[in-house]
């Protein structure tokens, strides 16, 4: 049981029969228990550089991913660009002089931050040459896809039916979205006219192949599918016929119909007599001057190309016709027409019989005179007659 001590506050025996000791009593400092001992491993050097490394380690990856995620942040956003601009990236440019051209065009906000973000996107070393039209406010990200993709600004170059091949050549060295020399003047009738795209810096001589290949596919094509009984037994036929049709006229309706009228006249053994030729026996692919009428002495005159002078198809194509001239030839109109001329209206009119003809020769002639004495009266006319 519990006794009360000279304090007045009860005591509590010991079970084990030592005196009781009061409530109120603390123990001394010197009987406080001291701390555990630190353990040596904690201090061990090994432990110590662990700790280190890990530290650095971490801070490290914090830094990293701060200025990855500042870098994507920067790299996606809007650029500085308040309209678009065409940029110009040269054949053999690296990853830091695109950066500069970039930031001094004023496409992007920092070269630095366009150099990593291409680098993180594993695109270092896939960005294409060329001519580049960069969208206003595109983003880093945007205008490096645009040079991955090789995206460039896109021109393009029409070369019309029926030119030589001189005059092809001539046009694709004045253009000056195109580059370097041509080897030489391609045979006459081997290039395809079309309009041809490329990119700022193209060769020209990458455009005269692939005239070629275009012409040579389209008349393999064509050849296959041609009908049967034409007086032409191989593809070079085709060609040159298909120039003469080509130069004769260059209204769509009208090429099968005049292709008809030299099918009719060769399987005859009729003499072609094309004005063309006459032109090109004498002038080559150089071409006649501009507004040039045929004489008769030019008439008269014996070339190898004068279809008034040779039976037959001349040696070769007298210029590139285009793939409907060449269609018609293959597949010309199904008429006995063996002449045409000129109609006044840019056409021409057709006839089967020479009779039928020369009264049609004869209308022309007199619509040709009719617009001889009107050009003559214009220009004899002075500003002040009428007044």
């Amino acid at each position: 049981m519990s006794e009360i001590d000279d304090t007045g506050y009860p005591q509590r025996r010991d079970p084990r029969g030592t005196s009781p000791k009061s409530a109120r009593e603390v123990l001394q400092p010197d009987e406080v228990p001291p701390p555990p001992a630190r353990s040596r491993a904690a201090r061990h050097p090994i432990v110590v550089s662990l700790n280190f490394i890990i530290t650095i380690a971490v801070l490290a990856a914090v830094l990293v991913g701060a200025g990855w995620l500042y870098t994507k942040v920067q790299f996606d956003q809007s650029g500085p660009l308040d309209s678009e601009r065409r940029i110009t990236v040269d054949q053999g440019t690296g990853l830091t002089q695109i950066a500069a051209r970039l930031e001094e065009a004023g496409a992007i906000s920092n070269e630095w931050i366009f150099r990593l973000g291409v680098a993180l996107s594993g695109n270092q070393g896939q960005l294409q040459a060329g001519e580049y039209l960069v969208p206003a406010q595109a983003s880093m990200h945007e205008i490096m896809d645009l040079m991955v993709e090789g995206r460039t600004t896109v021109y393009a170059v029409t070369i019309p039916e029926g030119l030589t091949s001189q005059q092809i050549v001539n046009r694709l060295m004045a253009n000056e979205e195109l580059v370097g020399e041509i080897a030489e003047v391609p045979a006459e009738g081997t290039l395809l006219p079309e309009t041809y795209q490329f990119s700022r810096g193209d060769t020209r001589q990458s455009i005269i192949d692939r005239m070629r290949r275009d012409h040579d596919r389209a008349v393999d094509e064509i050849w296959n599918r041609r009908v049967e009984g034409l007086p032409i037994t191989t593809r070079e036929e085709l060609v040159i016929l298909a120039s003469i049709v080509e130069k004769e006229t260059a209204i769509a309706d009208e090429r099968s119909r005049v292709a008809a009228v030299f099918v009719n006249r060769l399987n005859l053994g009729m003499r072609l007599q094309s004005d063309p030729t006459i032109i090109y026996g004498i002038y080559g692919g150089a071409g006649a001057p501009p507004g040039h009428i045929i004489l008769q002495s030019e008439l008269n005159r014996e070339t190898a190309y004068n279809t008034y002078q040779i039976n037959g198809l001349p040696p070769g194509p007298i210029a590139n016709p285009g793939i409907a001239a060449l269609e018609a030839v293959a597949n010309p109109s199904q008429t006995a027409d063996l002449y045409f001329v000129a109609d006044g209206t840019g056409g021409h009119v057709f006839a089967e019989t020479l009779e039928e003809h020369n009264r049609n020769v004869a209308r022309w002639r007199q619509i040709e005179a009719q617009n001889q004495a009107a050009a003559e009266e214009a220009e004899n006319a002075s500003p002040g007659d009428g007044e």
